[in-house]
């Protein structure tokens, strides 16, 4: 078996109203969202470069998509210094439930927050 390049291949962050959440996930990270229907769910889609091997997402709003701070913990990328996501988050409709956190020497650091639909996402960044 060939090994895997990634981890993590594709990732779906459930939501409630995805055009709250949009603004919401542009906002704090300062860019713009593509939208699309597929098989009667709303989705729109973070940054993305084709073929670049490098795992990317959406967020959804389906009959199978439902929202929850339980579960399953996405680290979305915070780099250079994700305290200047965290500043964005109270103003755009989230809370942050904990704040910029050393993971120890050369690992970086990580945040908690609740986003625009009530999920707990995590941040990392190296700065």
């Amino acid at each position: 078996m060939d090994k895997l390049a990634n981890s993590i291949n594709w990732f779906e962050i459930s939501v409630a109203d995805i055009k709250r959440a949009k603004t919401f996930y542009e906002a704090i990270f300062q860019i713009t969202m593509d939208e699309m229907e597929m098989m009667g769910s709303y989705m729109a889609f973070f940054p993305w470069e084709n073929g670049s091997g490098k795992a990317n997402g959406a967020l959804v709003q389906g009959e199978m998509h439902k929202p929850s701070a339980d579960g399953v913990k996405l680290y979305l990328n915070g780099d250079p210094d994700l305290a200047a996501v965290l500043d964005r988050i109270p103003s755009a409709g989230g809370q942050i439930i904990m704040p910029k956190t050393s993971i120890g020497e050369g690992m970086g650091f990580m945040a908690f927050f609740i986003d625009s639909e009530g999920n707990v996402m995590g941040l990392h960044s190296n700065g």
